[in-house]
């Protein structure tokens, strides 16, 4: 294979680039086509039973948890390979994935840390994309404080059986399972004591609540457990080990589709820069500072994200995930807030009429910029907030002085 680095500084395997390029444009047809730029962070209704179909249909054709190795479904590609999918994928416009949580968090998961039965069990569920995940970490008293968490669960009758609350779990409400992250050792506290369970949610014991966000769509709830039930194999990792495994998923939360986000991210920001010379903000000094403040940003996150991607392959990596965070989260936040400069007043005006490109009918009140605007709010929040990724570059590899804690 050819592989090489391209002129923005991402990685590439030639060959393996023009195979997926092909396959993408041969396949993004049909009912197919109108899924392209659809989904993603703040737009996840959109087309979801059309988006399953896409994926289960690049399933197909082995598409799907591509680093995987081949034994458990996967193409075994390298991660040359693997980024080279994110970015041409990217590129094509096609839709936001529905089975991100299974494929790039729990499958290398379980990979690592399951049992041979486990990953028999579900591993291809995940591959073919029938069965959906969901992430049970966060909870009303341990959002990013996740050594904090009080959801218990105790071993009775062959059963874990739980009880807590789980909060901000994304797609709860459209799968069928979730990896749970409870405290099995009564007294224990902050790191000890608990457990990674594989719980299903279709049972009476769980209530799945969806919650509105700024933006008016519900793409993540509030679950909670109130004697639910899993078999008492299907804990990961040791009970007690929990930490560890959920550190370990943690590491692959970060991996190589960031480069594949990093193109979204450039396409958003031509699209303002579009719009700015339409409109002739280009002439205010102000939006061309901005604008080009932007564009250093983004090529500051390429190049953090090839180191990161570099530690990783040498199994040296540290607090790269985290600064990596902190680098696209408030980006992201600055670049909905450029969108808003740019349009001046009208980014206040609501789209109205026949003209309007708002696909779901129930959320005509926000066009796409303004659903950036507010959706870039919790870019800062989500996934570890500014805060927390911080104090974890600070006190672990800077070795600073601990924050005062209660």
């Amino acid at each position: 294979m050819d592989q090489s680095e391209s002129p923005d500084g991402l990685i590439t395997d030639d060959d393996f680039a023009q195979t997926v390029r092909t396959w993408l444009t041969e396949n993004l047809t049909g009912d197919f086509a109108r899924l392209k730029g659809k989904g993603g962070p703040g737009s996840e209704h959109e087309f979801f039973e059309e988006r399953l179909a896409w994926d289960r249909h690049l399933a197909a054709a082995g598409w799907t948890c591509l680093g995987w190795p081949a034994e458990y479904g996967g193409r075994g590609a390298t991660l040359a390979q693997q980024v080279t999918f994110h970015q041409e994928y990217a590129k094509s416009r096609a839709p936001a994935r529905v089975s991100h949580v299974g494929e790039e968090l729990l499958g290398p998961t379980l990979i690592a840390f399951g049992t041979e039965e486990q990953k028999r069990r579900f591993l291809p569920g995940i591959n073919t994309v029938t069965e959906l995940w969901a992430q049970g970490y966060s909870e009303p008293g341990a959002g990013s404080d996740l050594a904090n968490v009080a959801t218990t669960a105790r071993l009775e009758d062959g059963k874990w059986v739980l009880n807590g609350q789980k909060v901000w779990t994304s797609l709860a409400h459209v799968a069928q399972w979730a990896f749970v992250l409870c405290r099995t050792e009564p007294g224990s506290k902050r790191h000890q004591g608990l457990s990674f369970l594989l719980v299903p949610l279709d049972q009476p014991g769980v209530t799945v609540r969806p919650i509105q966000q700024l933006t008016g769509t519900s793409e993540f709830n509030e679950v909670f457990f109130d004697d639910a039930a899993t078999d008492a194999d299907l804990v990961v990792g040791e009970p007690g080990e929990g930490w560890r495994v959920a550190m370990g998923l943690l590491t692959f939360e970060r991996g190589v589709s960031t480069l594949g986000q990093q193109i979204g991210f450039a396409r958003e920001l031509q699209e303002i820069v579009d719009l700015a010379r339409a409109n002739g903000a280009a002439s205010d000094p102000n939006i061309r500072e901005k604008i080009a403040r932007a564009w250093v940003g983004l090529r500051v996150m390429r190049a953090h994200a090839l180191r990161t991607l570099e530690a990783v392959d040498a199994g040296t990596s540290g607090a790269e995930a985290s600064v990596a965070k902190l680098l696209w989260a408030n980006w992201h936040r600055d670049l909905g807030q450029l969108a808003m400069d740019v349009q001046g007043a009208a980014s206040l005006l609501a789209p109205t009429g026949p003209s309007s490109d708002v696909t779901d009918p129930e959320h005509l009140e926000l066009g796409d910029w303004q659903r950036l605007f507010l959706f870039t709010r919790a870019d800062t929040i989500y996934g570890g907030s500014n805060e927390i990724q911080r104090n974890i570059i600070s006190e672990r590899v800077l070795g600073l002085p601990r924050e005062a804690r209660p």
